[in-house]
């Protein structure tokens, strides 16, 4: 199975620092439904691992969470893709839990649930400890330059990036980058 994670806030949609809280402010990046549907027409599997500590601050609950992921889901669809699993963390930065990014939680739960292990899936998030995560879960690390990612256009990696760590304008690049290396080569008649 070919299965890719990716984090949700500044990879897919735009990020806020006011934290994302409704259907109304889940804004799609450019051509990023696009590029989920091309990795799904590939033969990829897409999950999503989130930190959504605003469920534990108090700015949202899951009835609002989830019905930014049905508006994600339905913009997905009319471009002919799909997000096969969503994870997330509720948790405050405060609580200690094991699933809040850059602990590798979600990505082991994503791994029970697929029934795969993680060594060498690719993952792609905007944060370093977006990437740590998946690095502690044997995931292979993809930085994305958009969201909080921005903040590495034309600059060096920090030294807690993880070793590897490829990085990529958006996720459309990041799409290209994945089918192009997972291509099989045309037999010559």
């Amino acid at each position: 199975m070919k299965l890719v994670i990716l984090d949700r806030d500044g990879t897919i949609n735009e990020e806020s620092d006011e934290f994302i809280k409704s259907p109304e402010e889940w804004r799609p990046l450019p051509g990023a439904l696009e590029a989920i549907a091309r990795l799904n027409h590939a033969g990829w599997r897409v999950a999503i691992a989130s930190n959504q500590s605003g469920l534990g601050r108090g700015l949202f609950d899951v009835a609002s969470l989830n019905a930014m992921h049905a508006k994600m889901h339905k913009l997905l669809s009319a471009h002919g893709g799909r997000i096969d699993a969503v994870f997330y963390c509720p948790h405050s930065p405060d609580e200690g839990c094991h699933c809040r990014k850059p602990q590798p939680g979600l990505f082991e739960q994503i791994g029970e649930r697929f029934g795969v292990e993680l060594k060498g899936v690719p993952t792609l998030g905007d944060s370093i400890r977006d990437l740590q995560a998946g690095a502690a879960a044997g995931c292979e690390p993809h930085l994305v330059l958009t969201g909080k990612g921005a903040t590495y256009k034309g600059a060096a990696l920090p030294p807690e990036a993880p070793p590897g760590t490829l990085v990529h304008a958006d996720l459309a690049a990041f799409a290209d980058h994945l089918i192009a290396r997972h291509a099989v080569p045309k037999m010559a008649i």
